[in-house]
């Protein structure tokens, strides 16, 4: 697949993924929007406001460098509440506006993300980001705050292919994990095998690595984006290393998180 071709499938799979999310979420009464999530405080009208947000702010990241850059100067003076803030500032929106604003900007991050020239990068919180990261990091968030609204609704979802995106971010960040956590990150790479959800193995690092990490893709998605506790999922470590990475590791940027106690029975 050419690099052009991998950018439009990426953003395709972005669409499809909000697709999914929007048929979760397009039904639900006032009491609905207002059920809380796994994430503390948070309900699923803060799910989506989260989402809105963060897809203006890479839309001002595609379109618009300069505004971009006050969004970043507003989040290094409020490091600790900016999150938080436009998630209740968004939450506190009437349900039916909160999903219109929702609809119109992924879909105006879509359109801008197709029509970028082929290798560009735009500004970011973190590194500068290609058409593909940035589809990328849309869908891994979507995906993972989806997650928490299935959760809370009590909904099963089909794990589909689109997990690849997910876990891929997922391996690249294994050194962010660790620095994220004050560590020095492992000199060698890891061998990781993942069961895709349709029965493909999904392989990243070099065959012969000594330590590994396998599992099914879903649960090694739920680890990264700290959906669910390590100790509830089946994905295993060979090597002190990838053991010690389990612990900590996390697909998306900013400090460290409190992730999911464990669950046992219960899930």
């Amino acid at each position: 697949m050419s690099d052009a071709s991998s950018v439009v499938a990426v953003i395709d799979d972005l669409h499809r993924e909000s697709e999914e999310l929007d048929r979760l979420v397009a039904g639900l009464d006032r009491d609905g929007w207002v059920r809380i999530t796994p994430a503390p405080r948070w309900t699923i009208a803060h799910q989506i406001a989260h989402l809105t947000w963060t897809d203006h702010a890479a839309l001002l990241a595609v379109t618009d460098a300069d505004a971009f850059a006050d969004e970043v100067k507003k989040a290094i003076a409020t490091p600790d509440t900016f999150v938080d803030q436009g998630a209740d500032e968004g939450a506190a929106q009437p349900p039916d506006r909160l999903l219109t604003a929702w609809r119109a900007g992924r879909t105006g991050l879509e359109d801008a993300l197709r029509a970028a020239p082929a290798g560009t990068r735009f500004p970011w919180y973190g590194p500068p980001m290609s058409v593909a990261s940035m589809a990328t990091g849309r869908l891994m968030e979507t995906w993972a705050h989806g997650q928490d609204i299935a959760d809370a609704l009590g909904v099963q979802r089909e794990p589909t292919d689109r997990l690849r995106h997910v876990a891929r971010i997922g391996v690249r960040a294994r050194d962010f994990a660790f620095a994220a956590h004050g560590l020095p990150a492992p000199t060698e790479e890891f061998r990781v095998e993942l069961q895709s959800p349709a029965g493909d193995v999904w392989t990243h690092g070099p065959a012969d690595a000594p330590q590994r990490v396998t599992g099914p893709a879903l649960d090694f998605c739920l680890l990264v984006t700290q959906r669910a506790h390590r100790t509830d999922l089946a994905v295993h470590a060979q090597g002190p290393d990838a053991d010690r990475w389990l612990d900590i590791a996390q697909a998306f940027a900013g400090p460290p998180g409190t992730g999911r106690p464990p669950q046992g029975a219960r899930r």
